[in-house]
């Protein structure tokens, strides 16, 4: 028994994503650039709403969890990464694969749960924007937050616990650069079958569940603008809501095309493009979708310079 519970805590190795070729060295450090790029971008983001009284609404509130989300997301995977590949160890403790596996699982049912209340938060503030503030107070938003974080990491604490429990054997090779969930649920040795529809279904609400806020959200958003008659107004209306359906849209399309396809037609590469793309390329792109035409944020930038050089020279 003793025997069995060490092989089952052994280190596992991390295949990672790149070799020793200078294709794939430039492709590394193209990795690191826009890795850097991400934290920046959400860290800055968080910073702006935080420092800015101007941008301490609801939306923006919503939109600094987002970052958050996205910074910690690229955090729990890239630097791991990155060390390896330039240190040539590519083993991982199995704490650190459990602990890595429920991080990442997480970070994304958050984000999903979030984007659902902030498609919620858009349908109060282009539909009933007299109530805005009524609807959508202190209390209303840390609950959304609360139910996004404490949700999302129950369900992965679950799932995790579940998936380190079964026996693994073989080299314990990971044909991924991280331990995500259908790369490492290939290596257990028992009949996982059961387990692995359970996770379809979870993954399935939890997908399928914000999509549905969102789309009816989104029709009454519809409805309503159709019946402005202002043109203008239907501008505002659609560049409100603009920046939040991309997101939905890279989001959600990356983490279905990942998740909810049916074991026999995932492959090590599809599963590795699908991953950078929702761990590593969307965080990148988000803060940028909700800033560069953003004139509340850039005005609360220059704002913050403002102040700052203001201190300076004081």
């Amino acid at each position: 028994m003793w025997q069995r519970n060490q092989t089952s805590l052994a280190n596992f190795i991390l295949e990672g994503l790149f070799d020793d070729s200078l294709t794939h060295l430039s492709l590394f450090s193209l990795t690191l650039v826009v890795f850097l790029i991400a934290v920046g971008g959400n860290a800055l983001t968080i910073l702006l709403i935080c420092a800015d009284p101007w941008l301490h609404t609801p939306m923006y509130f919503l939109l600094s969890q987002l970052s958050l989300m996205d910074l910690m997301h690229v955090c729990t995977t890239i630097p791991k990464m990155a060390t390896s590949y330039l240190s040539g160890e590519k083993s991982i403790s199995f704490v650190g694969c459990a602990t890595q596996h429920f991080l990442y699982l997480s970070l994304g049912g958050a984000e999903c749960l979030l984007l659902a209340f902030m498609s919620y938060d858009r349908y109060v503030a282009i539909c009933h924007p007299l109530r805005y503030t009524v609807l959508m107070n202190r209390k209303v938003r840390l609950m959304m937050v609360a139910v996004s974080w404490l949700g999302a990491s129950i369900n992965s604490l679950i799932h995790t616990a579940i998936l380190m429990h079964f026996p693994f054997c073989g080299l314990r090779k990971i044909h991924h650069f991280y331990c995500e969930f259908p790369a490492v649920v290939k290596l257990v040795c028992g009949d996982v079958t059961v387990y692995e529809a359970t996770v379809y279904i979870s993954t399935i609400l939890i997908l399928l569940l914000p999509i549905s806020l969102i789309s009816t959200s989104y029709a009454f958003i519809l409805h309503s603008v159709i019946q402005l008659r202002s043109a203008g107004s239907k501008r505002n209306a659609f560049a409100t809501c603009s920046s939040h359906l991309t997101v939905v849209f890279l989001w959600f399309g990356a983490c279905i095309f990942s998740y909810m396809r049916p074991r026999s037609q995932r492959t090590p590469l599809q599963d590795k493009v699908g991953s950078v793309f929702y761990s590593i390329i969307t965080p990148t792109l988000n803060p940028l979708i909700y800033t560069l035409r953003n004139k509340d944020v850039a005005q609360a930038l220059r704002r913050v310079l403002g102040r700052d050089m203001t201190t300076k020279r004081l």
